[in-house]
């Protein structure tokens, strides 16, 4: 039975209060993880910020939560309703810090659990807020799946700053590899026959990919960096690291451009003589399934705050790990603008502008909107029945 239009419009009134008194910490919480970037499974300070936060507000925090250091994980509401699962990210990118800006989703996130939560009573349902770690690299909500966190969950909720304001994202599938090459390190000078350069290898395994990458599918994209090609120009470099994202449209096309890239690799290899190692990540990202009727709802919020939204159709393909949680349960994953136009993600640009007028005002209206979502999809039975319908047949 729904709970009368008036109601639910009581409740939001309440919750955009709510936020706008808990501003200053959400704020504060945001600039900290800002100023503190730390990468994947690495968040310590940021999840403890968060969790203290939460369980100054009264929530029972569980930390550390679903078998990993940095995640944490609060219940609250009748869980013999419909659940909502509300979601923090705070992993940093290295070098370039929260150039994705996972700070604001942090604060979004933990906003609009806490605003929920002074509900009490009156909560129309229940919510799960979890805090995620290792976004950038990882997959950590897949590694959460693993360890039941989206169990008993009816929808996930989630909100990512980009340049624009936008209902959904898509994503694309993406494995990550580490591609280790040991050679033998000798004098570069005096003893270079009896070298096999490890360097040689990395770099001839970046070319051959790159001859490669002509010849890929217009959604097939394979991008990489070396992370450790040696210390000096006197001793063959022995060792060698590099980092990959292989990414696809399909399970299938990254099944089989893992199997083109690791042949880029062996070559490499038995060309220079060295031994390669290459490791995939335990968990492929996959693609998001796109919920309308939830993306609708929270537009149709976020609208309220005088945000004018573009069609996700416009903007690039992405990766994130919120599109594993989309095959399990209903999920909303809006975008919401926290940089001006002309400024993209994963940029020091964009880093800089996390904690600007405009970011803070996408905390605030973020945490409003999202929370807002979540008494729509708790307080609505046809919402709801059109939400698992559209997961359902997607």
């Amino acid at each position: 039975m729904n709970v009368l239009t008036s109601e639910a419009a009581q409740l939001k009134r309440a919750v955009s209060e709510a936020v706008d008194d808990l501003g200053p910490t959400l704020l504060d919480v945001s600039h900290r993880i800002h100023s503190t970037p730390e990468t994947a499974f690495n968040e310590h300070q940021a999840s403890s910020w968060l969790a203290e936060a939460a369980e100054a507000e009264g929530l029972q925090v569980q930390r550390p939560a679903f078998g990993m250091d940095t995640a944490f994980a609060a219940d609250f509401g009748d869980p013999k309703l419909p659940r909502v699962a509300i979601l923090s990210e705070y992993d940093a990118l290295p070098d370039i810090g929260h150039g994705c800006g996972h700070n604001i989703i942090a604060a979004i996130g933990l906003g609009s659990a806490l605003a929920l939560a002074r509900l009490g009573d009156r909560m129309p349902g229940a919510v799960r807020y979890v805090g995620t770690p290792a976004e950038e690299r990882g997959c950590g909500k897949e590694l959460l799946a693993h360890a039941g966190a989206w169990d008993g969950v009816d929808a996930a909720m989630m909100l990512h700053p980009a340049n624009l304001d936008m209902k959904a994202v898509r994503t694309q599938y993406l494995a990550d590899a580490t591609v280790t090459f040991t050679g033998h390190t000798a004098h570069a000078a005096l003893a270079a026959e009896a070298a096999r350069s490890a360097l040689d290898a990395v770099v001839l395994a970046y070319q051959a990919l790159a001859q490669l990458r002509p010849h890929l599918k217009p959604t097939e994209r394979i991008s990489g960096v070396i992370n450790e090609g040696g210390s000096t120009p006197n001793v063959t470099p022995e060792t060698t690291v590099s980092s990959y994202f292989v990414r696809a449209a399909t399970q299938s096309d990254l099944d089989v451009l893992k199997r083109r890239a690791e042949a880029c690799f062996r070559g490499a290899a038995e060309a220079t003589g060295c031994v390669l190692d290459v490791t995939w990540a335990g968990d492929d990202y996959r693609d998001m399934r796109i919920n309308e009727p939830l993306a609708d709802a929270y537009q149709a919020n976020a609208e309220s705050f005088g945000r004018v939204f573009t069609p996700y159709e416009r903007f690039p393909i992405g990766g994130s790990d919120m599109s594993n949680v989309s095959h399990r349960v209903p999920v909303l994953h809006g975008i919401i603008a926290s940089a001006p136009e002309d400024i993209q993600l994963h940029t020091r640009a964009f880093t800089a502008q996390g904690v600007s007028q405009m970011a803070d005002r996408a905390v605030l209206d973020g945490a409003k909107a999202l929370a807002m979502t979540a008494i729509d999809f708790l307080t609505d039975s046809q919402l709801r029945r059109r939400v698992r319908e559209t997961f359902a047949a997607d």
